[in-house]
Protein backbone atom coordinates (compact mmCIF):
# COMPACT_ATOMS: atom_id res chain seq x y z
CA UNK A 1 0.00 0.00 0.00
CA UNK A 2 1.07 3.42 -0.30
CA UNK A 3 2.83 5.37 2.53
CA UNK A 4 0.79 5.88 5.56
CA UNK A 5 -1.68 9.03 6.04
CA UNK A 6 -0.27 11.57 8.93
CA UNK A 7 0.27 8.94 11.72
CA UNK A 8 -0.45 10.79 15.63
CA UNK A 9 1.65 9.54 17.93
CA UNK A 10 -0.59 9.95 21.03
CA UNK A 11 -2.53 6.86 19.28
CA UNK A 12 -2.37 4.53 21.62
CA UNK A 13 -1.99 1.80 18.34
CA UNK A 14 1.11 4.18 16.88
CA UNK A 15 4.35 2.80 18.03
CA UNK A 16 7.18 5.24 17.96
CA UNK A 17 10.55 3.29 16.43
CA UNK A 18 12.96 5.72 17.10
CA UNK A 19 14.85 4.03 19.39
CA UNK A 20 15.74 1.49 17.11
CA UNK A 21 17.73 3.77 15.23
CA UNK A 22 18.08 2.26 12.05
CA UNK A 23 20.63 0.01 12.74
CA UNK A 24 20.17 -3.59 11.86
CA UNK A 25 20.06 -6.07 14.21
CA UNK A 26 18.76 -3.14 16.98
CA UNK A 27 15.48 -4.81 19.33
CA UNK A 28 12.87 -3.55 21.59
CA UNK A 29 10.47 -5.12 23.66
CA UNK A 30 7.22 -3.39 24.93
CA UNK A 31 3.86 -4.29 26.60
CA UNK A 32 0.82 -2.24 26.26
CA UNK A 33 -2.83 -1.92 26.87
CA UNK A 34 -5.00 -0.10 24.63
CA UNK A 35 -9.08 0.00 24.43
CA UNK A 36 -9.97 -1.84 21.54
CA UNK A 37 -11.00 0.21 17.97
CA UNK A 38 -14.88 0.22 16.74
CA UNK A 39 -15.70 -2.94 14.76
CA UNK A 40 -12.92 -4.79 15.38
CA UNK A 41 -14.04 -8.70 14.52
CA UNK A 42 -16.35 -10.27 12.17
CA UNK A 43 -19.16 -7.96 12.22
CA UNK A 44 -22.79 -9.27 12.73
CA UNK A 45 -20.92 -11.94 14.26
CA UNK A 46 -18.36 -12.00 17.03
CA UNK A 47 -15.64 -9.32 17.65
CA UNK A 48 -14.09 -7.18 20.40
CA UNK A 49 -16.35 -4.50 21.97
CA UNK A 50 -15.31 -1.31 21.30
CA UNK A 51 -13.20 0.10 24.48
CA UNK A 52 -12.52 -3.55 25.87
CA UNK A 53 -8.94 -3.51 27.18
CA UNK A 54 -6.56 -5.31 24.64
CA UNK A 55 -2.97 -6.35 26.14
CA UNK A 56 -0.19 -6.11 23.82
CA UNK A 57 3.33 -7.57 23.79
CA UNK A 58 5.57 -6.44 20.96
CA UNK A 59 8.99 -7.37 19.28
CA UNK A 60 10.26 -4.60 17.56
CA UNK A 61 13.40 -6.01 15.58
CA UNK A 62 15.51 -3.97 12.98
CA UNK A 63 16.30 -4.92 9.91
CA UNK A 64 17.75 -3.91 6.89
CA UNK A 65 14.77 -2.48 5.41
CA UNK A 66 12.65 -1.84 7.96
CA UNK A 67 11.36 -3.08 11.53
CA UNK A 68 9.97 -6.60 11.48
CA UNK A 69 6.84 -6.29 14.62
CA UNK A 70 6.33 -9.40 16.56
CA UNK A 71 3.03 -9.96 18.66
CA UNK A 72 0.29 -11.44 20.70
CA UNK A 73 -2.95 -9.42 21.22
CA UNK A 74 -5.05 -10.44 24.01
CA UNK A 75 -8.93 -9.37 24.82
CA UNK A 76 -12.36 -10.35 25.72
CA UNK A 77 -14.01 -10.99 22.25
CA UNK A 78 -18.25 -11.58 22.84
CA UNK A 79 -20.59 -12.81 20.15
CA UNK A 80 -23.80 -14.98 19.22
CA UNK A 81 -23.94 -19.23 19.10
CA UNK A 82 -25.03 -19.94 15.63
CA UNK A 83 -27.15 -22.87 16.74
CA UNK A 84 -28.88 -21.63 19.93
CA UNK A 85 -28.49 -17.78 19.47
CA UNK A 86 -27.20 -17.49 22.98
CA UNK A 87 -24.45 -14.85 23.99
CA UNK A 88 -21.07 -16.30 23.34
CA UNK A 89 -18.05 -14.60 24.95
CA UNK A 90 -14.26 -16.43 24.87
CA UNK A 91 -10.75 -15.33 25.51
CA UNK A 92 -9.43 -13.85 22.41
CA UNK A 93 -5.19 -15.13 21.70
CA UNK A 94 -4.30 -13.37 18.19
CA UNK A 95 -0.49 -13.49 17.09
CA UNK A 96 0.98 -11.52 14.19
CA UNK A 97 4.15 -10.18 12.34
CA UNK A 98 4.65 -8.01 9.70
CA UNK A 99 7.42 -5.87 8.15
CA UNK A 100 6.98 -2.28 8.27
CA UNK A 101 9.17 -0.76 5.13
CA UNK A 102 11.35 2.29 5.26
CA UNK A 103 9.93 4.55 2.59
CA UNK A 104 12.76 5.01 1.14
CA UNK A 105 14.23 1.44 0.70
CA UNK A 106 13.36 -1.56 -1.57
CA UNK A 107 12.30 -4.88 -0.30
CA UNK A 108 15.93 -5.80 -0.03
CA UNK A 109 16.96 -2.83 2.23
CA UNK A 110 18.48 -0.86 -0.65
CA UNK A 111 17.74 2.96 -0.59
CA UNK A 112 15.75 4.24 -3.45
CA UNK A 113 16.02 7.83 -4.99
CA UNK A 114 12.43 8.25 -5.03
CA UNK A 115 10.32 6.05 -3.29
CA UNK A 116 6.27 5.49 -3.64
CA UNK A 117 6.73 5.61 -7.88
CA UNK A 118 5.81 2.46 -7.95
CA UNK A 119 2.71 2.08 -7.30
CA UNK A 120 2.73 -1.79 -8.02
CA UNK A 121 5.59 -2.40 -5.46
CA UNK A 122 4.49 -0.95 -2.95
CA UNK A 123 0.65 -2.78 -3.00
CA UNK A 124 0.46 -4.62 0.13
CA UNK A 125 3.46 -3.13 1.76
CA UNK A 126 2.82 -1.19 5.28
CA UNK A 127 5.21 1.45 5.92
CA UNK A 128 7.14 3.38 8.53
CA UNK A 129 6.05 7.45 8.81
CA UNK A 130 8.74 9.52 10.63
CA UNK A 131 9.65 6.87 12.72
CA UNK A 132 6.15 5.82 13.60
CA UNK A 133 3.82 2.70 13.00
CA UNK A 134 0.26 1.97 12.89
CA UNK A 135 -0.75 -1.34 14.50
CA UNK A 136 -4.49 -0.66 13.60
CA UNK A 137 -4.62 -2.67 10.04
CA UNK A 138 -1.89 -5.45 11.49
CA UNK A 139 -4.34 -5.76 14.69
CA UNK A 140 -7.64 -6.20 12.95
CA UNK A 141 -6.08 -8.97 10.38
CA UNK A 142 -4.94 -10.83 12.99
CA UNK A 143 -8.54 -10.89 15.31
CA UNK A 144 -10.56 -11.39 12.48
CA UNK A 145 -7.61 -14.87 11.52
CA UNK A 146 -8.31 -15.95 15.16
CA UNK A 147 -12.06 -16.01 15.96
CA UNK A 148 -14.24 -18.41 14.77
CA UNK A 149 -16.18 -18.02 12.18
CA UNK A 150 -19.24 -19.81 13.38
CA UNK A 151 -18.84 -19.35 17.43
CA UNK A 152 -20.59 -22.10 19.90
CA UNK A 153 -21.67 -21.49 23.33
CA UNK A 154 -20.29 -25.42 23.69
CA UNK A 155 -19.48 -28.12 21.37
CA UNK A 156 -22.28 -30.09 21.60
CA UNK A 157 -24.74 -27.16 21.62
CA UNK A 158 -28.11 -28.59 19.80
CA UNK A 159 -29.32 -25.61 18.83
CA UNK A 160 -32.68 -25.12 18.35
CA UNK A 161 -36.03 -26.94 17.93
CA UNK A 162 -36.69 -26.38 14.22
CA UNK A 163 -40.54 -26.47 15.21
CA UNK A 164 -41.11 -24.34 18.00
CA UNK A 165 -37.59 -22.30 18.36
CA UNK A 166 -37.21 -23.91 21.52
CA UNK A 167 -33.84 -24.39 23.44
CA UNK A 168 -32.85 -27.67 23.34
CA UNK A 169 -29.67 -27.68 25.59
CA UNK A 170 -32.75 -26.74 27.92
CA UNK A 171 -35.12 -29.81 27.62
CA UNK A 172 -32.70 -32.87 26.33
CA UNK A 173 -36.21 -34.65 26.11
CA UNK A 174 -38.43 -32.04 24.03
CA UNK A 175 -39.81 -33.43 21.12
CA UNK A 176 -43.42 -33.21 19.03
CA UNK A 177 -45.42 -36.29 18.24
CA UNK A 178 -45.24 -36.97 14.49
CA UNK A 179 -47.85 -36.44 12.40
CA UNK A 180 -48.70 -38.00 9.59
CA UNK A 181 -49.89 -35.74 6.83
CA UNK A 182 -52.14 -38.64 5.18
CA UNK A 183 -54.18 -38.17 8.44
CA UNK A 184 -53.68 -34.76 9.28
CA UNK A 185 -56.79 -33.61 7.76
CA UNK A 186 -58.67 -35.97 9.00
CA UNK A 187 -57.82 -35.03 12.70
CA UNK A 188 -58.31 -31.49 12.00
CA UNK A 189 -61.92 -32.48 10.76
CA UNK A 190 -62.32 -34.52 14.06
CA UNK A 191 -61.25 -31.72 16.16
CA UNK A 192 -63.53 -29.37 14.63
CA UNK A 193 -66.87 -31.71 15.14
CA UNK A 194 -69.49 -31.61 17.68
CA UNK A 195 -69.99 -34.35 20.34
CA UNK A 196 -73.64 -34.82 18.03
CA UNK A 197 -71.74 -35.29 14.87
CA UNK A 198 -69.77 -37.74 16.26
CA UNK A 199 -72.45 -39.44 18.07
CA UNK A 200 -74.19 -39.50 14.41
CA UNK A 201 -71.05 -40.67 12.81
CA UNK A 202 -70.10 -43.97 15.45
CA UNK A 203 -74.03 -44.69 14.70
CA UNK A 204 -73.91 -44.58 11.02
CA UNK A 205 -70.30 -46.84 11.11
CA UNK A 206 -71.57 -49.16 13.64
CA UNK A 207 -74.91 -49.88 11.16
CA UNK A 208 -73.14 -50.35 8.43
CA UNK A 209 -71.14 -52.66 10.23
CA UNK A 210 -74.34 -54.50 10.80
CA UNK A 211 -75.07 -54.85 7.22
CA UNK A 212 -71.56 -56.25 6.16
CA UNK A 213 -72.22 -59.00 8.67
CA UNK A 214 -75.84 -60.08 7.63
Amino acid sequence: MASNARLDHRNPLVIDTHELGRRPGALQRLTRTVDAPADLGIAGVVGVPEGTPVELELRLESVMEGVLVTGTARARAEGECVRCLEPVELTLEADFQEMFSYPDADDRGRVIAEPGDDAEDDEGRLFIEDGLIDLEPLLRDAVVLALPMQPVCQEDCPGLCSECGARLADDPDHHHDAVDIRWAALQGLAGSMTDGEKDEMSGAEAGVDEKQEK
